[in-house]
């Protein structure tokens, strides 16, 4: 970094006083060493507090000017200067000091902190803030993730009081300044550490940084001014979207405070489980049973899909647990073109039970195929025989 104050600061030789301090504060902020990863940051900043100290001086400044830097440099150092850029300044003039005090390179250092984190600037309740964000959950079945719907749900969520407008108190309550911050709605306090002084602003917690105190509060919202209300809205739901996915509704939230707007309703998509179908992203899996001699001779099976039923050949000797592709019979995908596929996977049934002509036939079977099966009666079946 340069030596020359305004290059420094960054400013012509003729700014003007308000540039100076709009220039310092952009450098201050970028070279201070509690936000600043620069690995000079703390040198940088004690020169940018030194520019802005003499630039801001007419006295130094016109000094500076005439002189150059070397030259009030050196003066400086001797003990000062006078109007006429040599001899010592009086008793009062700073050489050192405390160096978080106002002579020191981190002088104001309470000032620097206000400006940029969160102190002065006019009273905290005076400014717009939005309000905050709420969440709900809506809950939909597989049909309606599909082919997307529009969705009525109810949410409990904070409003603006009717009565009192947010204000928290009658229109005709009688007003007083609030004694904690005299009005101003921040609260400043000082203290020495072994660092220097340092100086926190924060919110009134009296007045809440409103500044004014007020006799009376709203008996609807009793001061707050919010109150809880169930609101009824309507959602789109796009096709598509999945299980803990997020939808934004704009505005939806919480009110803001002092005229700022409205914070947003998020909304966490949950997706019953389907009794026919599971779903695996764009992707859905069906399981179709099929009997022994569909699965021995082939044949021509019905399969439900979402847009009405199809229909899948099944080839001869087709083996249990087998599956069958259907391209674009899937999920649609989420804000694109397409749909995923279904995946259907044959599964052999298995009677629970045979009358004596299925037994026989397959007791034929198993001989035709060499098998040598045992084929044990049930008790029940035992019973029945001996009768």
């Amino acid at each position: 970094m340069s030596e020359d104050f305004y290059e420094v600061l960054g400013v012509s030789r003729d700014a003007s006083e308000e540039e100076i301090q709009e220039s310092y504060r952009e450098k201050a902020r970028e070279y201070h060493p509690d936000v600043s990863d620069d690995p000079d940051a703390e040198e940088k900043f004690k020169q940018v507090k030194k520019a802005k100290e003499v630039l801001t001086d007419d006295e130094k400044r016109q000094a500076y000017d005439r002189l150059g830097h070397e030259r009030f440099e050196q003066a400086e150092k001797r003990g000062g200067f006078d109007d006429r850029g040599g001899g010592r300044a009086g008793a009062g003039g700073r050489a050192g000091g405390d160096p978080f005090g106002g002579g020191g390179p981190f002088g104001d250092m309470g000032d620097i902190f206000d400006q940029f984190f969160g102190g002065g600037g006019g009273r905290r309740g005076d400014r717009p803030r939005q309000g905050q964000d709420l969440k709900t959950r809506l809950t939909i079945d597989l049909e309606e993730a599909y082919e997307g719907v529009e969705k009525q749900f109810s949410v409990t969520r904070p409003e603006t009081c009717p009565d009192c407008g947010g204000e928290g108190h009658p229109p005709e309550a009688d007003s007083r300044t609030c004694p904690e911050c005299e009005g101003r709605g921040q609260v400043t306090r000082v203290q020495r550490t072994p660092m220097g002084r340092v100086q926190q602003t924060t919110t009134c917690s009296r007045c809440e940084g409103e500044g004014t105190l007020y006799d009376d509060t709203c008996s609807t919202c009793r001061g707050e001014g919010q109150v809880r209300n169930e609101a009824t809205l309507s959602v789109e739901v796009p096709a598509g979207i999945e299980s803990g996915q997020t939808l934004r509704m704009e505005r939806e939230g919480a009110p803001g405070e002092n005229g700022g707007p409205n914070g947003d309703l998020l909304i966490e998509i949950e997706i019953d489980d389907h009794d026919d179908f599971e779903r695996d992203g764009d992707d859905l899996h069906y399981t179709a049973p099929i009997t022994f001699p569909q699965a021995a001779f082939g044949d021509t099976i019905e399969v439900p899909t979402f847009d009405g039923p199809v229909e899948v050949d099944v080839p001869s000797g087709t083996q249990s647990g087998e599956t069958f592709r259907l391209q674009g019979k899937g999920m649609a995908r989420l804000r694109r073109r397409g749909h995923g596929d279904l995946y259907v996977t044959v599964q052999v049934y298995t009677p629970e039970s045979l009358n004596d002509e299925q037994r026989e036939a397959l007791e034929q079977f198993a001989e035709a195929s060499g098998e040598e099966i045992n084929v044990d009666q049930s008790f029940f079946e035992k019973i029945k025989r001996s009768l």
